[in-house]
């Protein structure tokens, strides 16, 4: 008998659209370098790995390449599945800790709403001209988070319009660039794409943990709250966004794709 692994694609409601992540819900905790070489075996941007525990599950992420601190798409592919396959009842929260602390995530009709961190950028004028040099457009502002680099341009055009050097990127001391701007259309408050070449993704299709840096830009950019934002990768996909505090309520939906076993693994 095999291990059950999901992929499930999140902040999307259809298949192949959104953020595509494997979960894996494991009886007991397994090595880091057996964890890696799954991820490394399914190829998507993250796989999610759940031991249950008093009060929840220990959720670790991991990209192709290496373990990462925060995931939302592979927190709301997780939380997804287990209600899905009745390990959660539809009333009952799920409850995850994590790297960045304890982070739940409940129903609310046909999407799921996560309870993040925020992580709000600071002003960084000393990297513009490296951020502009790699996406190869000019930029409105730099700013910094804990984990990436928030860079504004001047339209959405001018973002989808990017063609970045993912060498260059690489090279920088963070995990990714985000980049937004104003949306040309009326269907959402503002649009963004992501990039971490040194975390094994070129461009990320659909960034949960970008929008712990983006709801609070856009709130304060804005003057409102609850806000949707679209990411124009190649797939694409909505969050919606919530600041509370330190806190940012980010929701999206899942659809189950595929189901299969790992074989060969004990």
């Amino acid at each position: 008998m095999g291990l059950r692994i999901t992929q499930v694609d999140a902040f999307a409601d259809r298949p192949f659209a959104g953020n595509p992540a494997a979960v894996c819900i494991l009886a007991q905790p397994r090595d880091d370098e057996w964890m890696q070489c799954v991820a490394r075996e399914m190829n998507l941007s993250e796989t999610a790995f759940l031991v249950q525990r008093e009060q929840g599950y220990d959720l670790r992420w991991f990209t192709p390449a290496v373990e990462v601190d925060l995931c939302g798409h592979a927190t709301l592919a997780s939380a997804h599945v287990l209600w899905e396959q009745g390990q959660l009842q539809p009333g009952e929260p799920a409850c995850f800790h994590t790297r960045s602390g304890v982070l739940t995530a409940r129903m609310e009709g046909t999407w799921i709403e996560m309870d993040f961190p925020s992580t709000p950028a600071r002003q960084d004028s000393g990297s513009y001209a490296d951020v502009e040099s790699a996406l190869g457009v000019e930029v409105r502002n730099v700013g910094r988070s804990r984990f990436d680099y928030l860079v504004e341009v001047d339209s959405e055009d001018a973002l989808r319009s990017i063609r970045p050097d993912f060498a260059k990127i690489g090279r920088m001391q963070t995990r990714g660039l985000i980049v937004t701007s104003r949306p040309s259309g009326a269907d959402c408050d503002y649009v963004s794409r992501f990039f971490a070449p040194a975390a094994g993704i070129d461009e990320d299709p659909v960034t949960g943990s970008a929008h712990c840096c983006l709801g609070p830009l856009w709130k304060e950019r804005l003057g409102r709250d609850n806000l949707i934002g679209y990411q124009a990768s190649a797939r694409g996909g909505f969050v919606r966004t919530r600041c509370e505090g330190d806190r940012v309520l980010i929701s999206g939906q899942a659809v189950t794709v595929m189901q299969g076993e790992l074989i060969g693994t004990s």
